[in-house]
């Protein structure tokens, strides 16, 4: 193992964007490594009871995702002007609100780890000559394997297509930050132009992503510095134990079916609590639903509805009969870790490619995009999900795979390795 080093990990967004980053940096620090978390001060609380210290950004992105403008740059995901201009208008203003808090937040690493909406933190750490990894929950070194993840899901344009989506989109992302990079990297005496993953030169920086090798293979036109090294799982702290009554409900029957839509909110969250709770009527199954940012449930709630707002998923999806949920990468790792089928409805970025995946590897339903579910297409999915036997036999044998990973031993053991062939100074690309 590398010597002991200060390594700092910085990410932003909601708990799924969080909740990896910490399992990596406790992986880290249980081998000896002084590990700091920089993220939302929300979740100081997660980070140190897995012991890390914690450097909170003050952002909230919960709120602005609930405001109209956040909701308009959810919804203009289908079209890729209008979402580089939303982009623009709604994520460049916190970009360069936590640029400031990132700037000194890296100051005293000695290597960095920076999630994809971190980005300002690989400047930042290349003007103090340290080395830093990409660490990703989602496909984004360019292949000719799959299109980028953004694109419609199960679509295959072929390898030179697929190779030039990923550029395409790296384009597209460079050009809505531009001038908030150029402004973050004169901070530490960079020139504007774009670096690391903004400059598309693959062979110019290294990534990890904590995604299963069972669920999207290694393409094997990637370099020696691009890794598949499996999830990056957290599970409940020591002494964590289930609320009582969520208990009592689980006993009372056969399993539910889980129902949670995470930080995608919604328009009309009551209308598609209204959806949710008719559809599990007539698929004649009981369900545990997530609250979560959108609030669903806050008005009547019938008997055959358990309500819950924050349980771990590593303990309750084995639990239930199957999985329905918007497609984000940690909460579909969790599902297909569990080994239940489940069922995909995405609103945007990389939750079509998941539910394509999903679908693909036969254990779950057709994805159904939020924007058009309806009662009885969701009924439908839930049935086949819990009555289709070599669709359970599917998902059970896929969980077995998944656990048997180890993602954050592996993701630990590339990044030390990477570190220690990176001399200082060099900003470690």
């Amino acid at each position: 193992m590398k010597a002991a080093m200060r390594v700092v990990i910085t990410t932003v967004g909601s708990r799924g964007d969080v909740q990896p980053y910490v399992a990596l940096g406790a992986g880290l620090a249980r081998r000896g490594h002084e590990v700091t978390l920089a993220t939302h001060a929300g979740f100081e609380g997660l980070a140190r009871a897995h012991g890390l210290g914690f450097f909170g950004l003050k952002a909230d992105p919960q709120e602005l995702l609930k405001t109209e403008a956040g909701l308009g740059f959810i919804e203009s995901a289908a079209n890729p002007i209008l979402f580089i201009q939303r982009y623009r208008e709604v994520l460049q203003p916190l970009v360069e609100e936590v640029s400031q808090e990132l700037l000194a937040a890296v100051a005293p690493a000695e290597a960095v780890i920076y999630s994809p909406l971190s980005l300002p933190a690989y400047d930042f750490a290349r003007a103090n000559g340290v080395p830093a990894v990409l660490a990703s929950p989602v496909p984004l070194t360019p292949t000719g394997d799959f299109p980028f993840m953004v694109m419609p899901g199960g679509v295959d344009f072929g390898p030179w297509l697929n190779y030039l989506t990923h550029h395409a989109a790296i384009l597209g992302v460079s050009l809505a930050t531009s001038s908030a990079s150029t402004r973050w990297r004169q901070l530490v005496g960079l020139s504007p132009q774009a670096g690391g993953p903004l400059s598309g030169r693959t062979e110019a920086w290294a990534v990890m992503h904590g995604i299963s090798r069972q669920v999207v293979p290694r393409p094997n036109d990637w370099g020696p510095d691009s890794v598949m090294t499996g999830y990056w799982f957290l599970d409940e702290p020591e002494g964590w134990t289930p609320p009582p009554e969520l208990e009592a409900f689980l006993d009372t029957g056969l399993p539910p079916v889980y129902v949670g839509f995470g930080s995608m909110p919604g328009r009309d969250p009551q209308a598609l609590a209204a959806i949710v709770f008719d559809a599990l009527a007539l698929a004649g199954r009981r369900g545990v639903v997530l609250s979560g940012w959108g609030g669903l449930g806050r008005g009547d709630v019938p008997d055959h509805i358990h309500m819950i707002h924050d349980v771990p998923h590593a303990w309750l999806f084995p639990r239930m009969a199957a999985v329905v949920h918007h497609g984000g990468a940690g909460t579909t790792a969790a599902g297909l870790r569990a080994g239940v089928p489940s069922i995909l409805t995405p609103v945007f970025g990389d939750q079509e490619f998941w539910g394509a995946r999903v679908r693909a590897l036969g254990v779950g339903p057709t994805p159904l995009p939020r924007a058009r579910l309806n009662t009885w297409e969701l009924a439908g999915a839930i049935q086949r999900a819990v009555s289709d036997p070599e669709m359970a036999r599917r998902a059970r044998v896929l969980g077995a795979a998944i656990r048997a990973e180890d993602g954050v031993a592996e993701a630990c053991e590339f990044f030390e390795h990477y570190v220690g062939g990176q001399a200082r100074g060099t900003g470690g690309q």
